[in-house]
């Protein structure tokens, strides 16, 4: 089955950047997209991002859009949330998921089967 592992989460200065690993155990036909979720103290969780496995293809939430950048390399089962010009709206427990539904590209979770444990990310001056 797959597993997903969440890591480079930190503590960082508003503005500064960070990149979040997600590695999977393996890729198959039976997964489609890696999702990106995030989780604040008091909050439900919030969908992030998503990148289709084959095509590259991604979607990203209006309060992320044009900071983050999410992006593959299959070669190496692992995504990537690049996270720029980060600011204290967006300390969260950060998680990445796995989608089998192939008619889907979004960022509700529903849709994904298999999460990783998440990692976390503090912005604080």
């Amino acid at each position: 089955q797959v597993q997903l592992v969440e890591s480079g989460g930190g503590l960082v200065q508003p503005g500064d950047s960070l990149r979040l690993t997600c590695a999977v155990s393996a890729f198959t036909s039976d997964y489609f997209a890696i999702g990106w979720f995030r989780q604040a103290p008091g909050k439900g969780r919030e969908g992030v991002s998503c990148i289709r496995i084959f095509d590259g293809s991604t979607y990203y939430a209006d309060s992320v859009k044009g900071r983050f950048t999410t992006s593959r390399d299959n070669a190496k089962n692992t995504v990537y949330l690049q996270m720029n010009n980060l600011n204290p709206e967006d300390t969260a427990v950060y998680y990445c998921a796995a989608s089998s539904d192939y008619y889907y590209t979004g960022v509700d979770g529903a849709h994904y089967a298999y999460w990783g444990q998440g990692t976390q990310v503090t912005v604080s001056s």
